[in-house]
């Protein structure tokens, strides 16, 4: 089970750190990622990171200002936005696969948190 938290509202140009926690002894075993849907748009990908944490993906458009990271001491995974852009306004989504592979597409992934609001204005 994922919970994703820490979305909110915040100012184009600022900083919002989310987190995703997971139940279970074996959080290690899943490569992670993070996608996102905004209103009327399908649920795009974000980015993702391997099981040991040596491996990132992200899309283009979110390169160079979103770090994803990992603390598998603490079942977390955590998506760090920096130099939001009111374009970054979606729900954000967690989610797993028990895989050695990271994947970047969403039907790849067979486990999803429930999804927190980030809303940035301009």
């Amino acid at each position: 089970q994922l919970q994703a938290c820490g979305g909110g509202l915040v100012q184009a140009g600022g900083s919002l750190g989310l987190s995703c926690g997971a139940s279970g002894r074996t959080f290690s075993t899943y490569t992670m990622s993070w996608f996102r849907q905004a209103p009327g748009k399908e649920r795009e990908f974000v980015a993702a990171i391997s099981r040991s944490g040596d491996i990132t993906y992200y899309a283009d458009s979110v390169k160079g200002r979103f770090t994803i990271a990992r603390d598998n001491t603490r079942n977390t995974v955590y998506l760090q936005m920096n130099s939001l852009k009111p374009e970054d306004t979606a729900v954000y989504y967690c989610a797993a696969r028990a895989a050695g592979v990271v994947y970047t597409s969403l039907q790849m992934y067979n486990y999803w948190g429930q999804g927190t609001q980030v809303t940035v204005s301009s």
